[in-house]
């Protein structure tokens, strides 16, 4: 990670960029106005898998519980088939 004000950033744009595509985490700070994180499109991606994927986990882990605990439907075929 490799951490920069924003000006270095605004004079190194392009410089910036191929590091960033390169791997490199690039922190651009701002002043005390809040930082700006620049990476890959690819390590971007591979963080909102991540999120989604433990957002799925936790929905399985509320619905085990839920059925542990009797919270469950129970319908036929029958039942189901005339839901459509």
């Amino acid at each position: 990670m490799t951490t920069i004000s924003s000006i270095e950033a605004r004079d190194n744009f392009a410089d910036v960029f191929d590091r960033a595509c390169s791997g490199d985490t690039i922190v651009i700070s701002r002043g005390g106005r809040g930082n700006v994180v620049m990476l890959s499109e690819g390590e971007y991606n591979g963080l909102v898998k991540a999120r989604k994927n433990a957002e799925y986990l936790a929905m399985l882990d509320r619905s085990i519980g839920e059925a542990r605990s009797g919270q469950l439907i129970v319908k036929t075929i029958e039942e189901l088939e005339s839901c459509e």
